[in-house]
């Protein structure tokens, strides 16, 4: 992905993943005129013969025809490879990620939680891997129909061994370039363990407690007790990034409070999930994080509390679907 080698739009995406999140990104990507190849399950069929629907705040769109694969073996080669999976569905990566991946490729890792980067860095070895933070609302509401509810930018960090910080590097700034002309806005971020802490700010209390208190995102900002604990746990998810020495200014919280008020009501990722009977990213989200914090020996007493409390709901709404 050298400078020498690709220009804006020259480059090959897949997107692992054609959901709410990567079929909205794909679809924008698509639209403005790059090549983009879109792995499919259940959708596949439906989406081979009538293509792809975004409703979207930003202008709705249809995509009539659109590169869908049902095997990632049939998939060309990319040079940039968006995961855009539940991290549930991570142990299936060491099977789909080599085939599609370039050798001088870049996998783009737009899931939520800590440590994802370190999974694929294991996986592919020498492919470069930068991570994606996506702010994002938005819903699958049908067979390949996607609902844009609010929002969209996303923030890239390239990862290196142990979370040391990058920088900026060209290829960020290319895959910022092209996702820029679709009209996605982007930041750039010098460090990608930084950037984690800060979006588990929000992801933590509000997609922990979206379930266990059964709860729109505005339903959590309107009542006193509820916003009070989400911001105790936001004062957790600080300290947890403190441990492992990154700074987050009390101002960004007021900010994560503020952002959430004015935000179109929502249901969270995790509370779809769970309405919807699927697993829930509880490691990821809340596992991934609590361990990081407690390893360099520090206790978070409420996000262990969301943490047991939502394994026991996971673990029961999932025996409720088998039977």
């Amino acid at each position: 992905m050298s400078g020498q080698q690709t220009t804006l739009g020259d480059r090959k995406y897949g997107i692992l993943g054609t959901g709410a999140l990567g079929g909205f990104y794909g679809a924008k990507l698509q639209k403005a005129g790059l090549d983009v190849h879109f792995l499919l399950r259940r959708d596949y069929e439906h989406v081979r013969q009538h293509g792809l629907i975004v409703e979207s705040k930003d202008g709705d769109f249809t995509l009539p025809q659109v590169n869908a694969y049902n095997d990632v073996t049939k998939m060309p080669k990319c040079d940039v490879v968006v995961v855009a999976l539940k991290t549930t569905q991570n142990h299936l990566l060491p099977q789909l990620l080599p085939p599609v991946v370039k050798e001088n490729g870049v996998v783009l890792v737009l899931q939520n939680g800590l440590g994802v980067e370190e999974e694929v860095a294991q996986i592919l070895g020498e492919v470069k891997v930068i991570g994606g933070l996506c702010f994002l609302c938005s819903n699958k509401v049908g067979l390949g129909h996607i609902r844009h509810l609010d929002y969209g930018h996303i923030t890239l960090g390239e990862y290196l061994p142990a979370y040391s910080q990058a920088g900026i590097t060209e290829r960020m700034q290319q895959i910022a370039d092209d996702f820029q002309s679709t009209g996605i806005g982007m930041d750039l971020a010098e460090d990608l363990l930084l950037a984690r802490w800060k979006k588990l700010v929000w992801n933590i209390p509000y997609n922990g407690l979206s379930v266990i208190l059964n709860a729109s995102t505005n339903e959590l900002m309107a009542d006193t007790y509820s916003r009070t604990l989400v911001e105790q746990i936001m004062y957790e998810v600080k300290a947890g990034a403190n441990s492992m020495g990154r700074i987050i200014p009390d101002s960004f919280i007021q900010t994560m409070l503020d952002y959430t008020v004015k935000m179109t009501p929502y249901r969270t990722s995790m509370k779809i999930d769970y309405d919807e009977h699927r697993p829930l990213e509880v490691e990821a989200i809340i596992g991934n994080p609590l361990r990081k914090a407690q390893s360099a020996g520090l206790d978070l007493p409420q996000i262990s509390c969301l943490y047991h409390q939502l394994k026991f709901i996971d673990t029961r709404n999932q025996k409720e679907q088998k039977n």
